[in-house]
C-alpha cells in the first residue's frame, strides 16, 4: 500500500516537473501594424509620396481634359440654334467621343496608379518582413503577426515601432 502511495507520488511529481519545464519556455509572441510602418517610417512616406505625386498628376490631366469637354458642351449648347443639322449632329458626335476618350483615360489612369501603389508597396512590405524575420530571430519569437489579423492584443507585444527604428535605420545605410 505505501509502495503503491510512493508511487502515485512519485508519478504525480514527474508530471508537475514536466509541466514546469514546458512552462519554463514561454511562447514569445509579436505584433506589427504594417499599415503603421508604411505611414511613420522614411521609406513609407516616401513610397506613398511617389504614388501621391503621380496621382496628382493623372488628376490634374483628367481635370484640364474635363474642363475641355464642358466648354465644348457650352459651346454646342450656345451655338446649337445657328448651327445645321448635319453641323450638330457633328459637333455632338466629336463631343460624345471626348467624354468617351476621357472615360477610357480615366479608366487607364486608375489601373496605372492601382499598379504602381501595388509595386511600391509590395517592394516595401518584402523589406519590412524581411526586418521583422530578423528580429523575430534574433530576438527569439515564436510568432511575429500583422495586426489586421488579430481580434485583441495586450500592446506590450507591439513591436511596431522596434521595426521602424530598423527599417529606418537599414534605409539610411543605403
Amino acid at each position: 500500500m505505501i509502495k503503491k502511495r510512493v508511487f502515485h507520488v512519485a508519478v504525480l511529481f514527474s508530471f508537475f516537473l514536466a509541466v514546469n519545464a514546458f512552462a519554463a519556455d514561454v511562447a514569445k509572441l509579436g505584433v506589427i501594424d504594417f499599415q503603421k510602418i508604411l505611414k511613420v517610417s522614411d521609406s513609407g512616406k516616401e513610397a506613398l509620396g511617389k504614388v501621391n505625386k503621380q496621382g496628382k498628376k493623372m488628376e490634374a490631366d483628367l481635370t484640364e481634359k474635363k474642363k475641355g469637354i464642358e466648354e465644348l458642351q457650352k459651346r454646342l449648347e450656345r451655338e446649337a440654334l445657328v448651327m445645321s443639322k448635319d453641323m450638330r449632329d457633328e459637333k455632338g458626335r466629336e463631343l460624345r467621343i471626348k467624354i468617351n476618350d476621357f472615360k477610357v483615360l480615366e479608366k487607364k489612369y486608375q489601373s496605372q496608379l492601382f499598379a504602381l501603389e501595388k509595386k511600391h508597396v509590395l517592394l516595401f512590405k518584402e523589406d519590412v518582413f524581411g526586418i521583422v524575420e530578423q528580429i523575430g530571430k534574433k530576438e527569439g519569437y515564436l510568432m511575429i503577426i500583422e495586426k489586421s489579423s488579430v481580434v485583441y492584443y495586450p500592446s506590450a507585444i507591439d513591436i511596431t515601432d522596434t521595426v521602424i527604428k530598423k527599417y529606418n535605420a537599414k534605409t539610411k545605410k543605403n
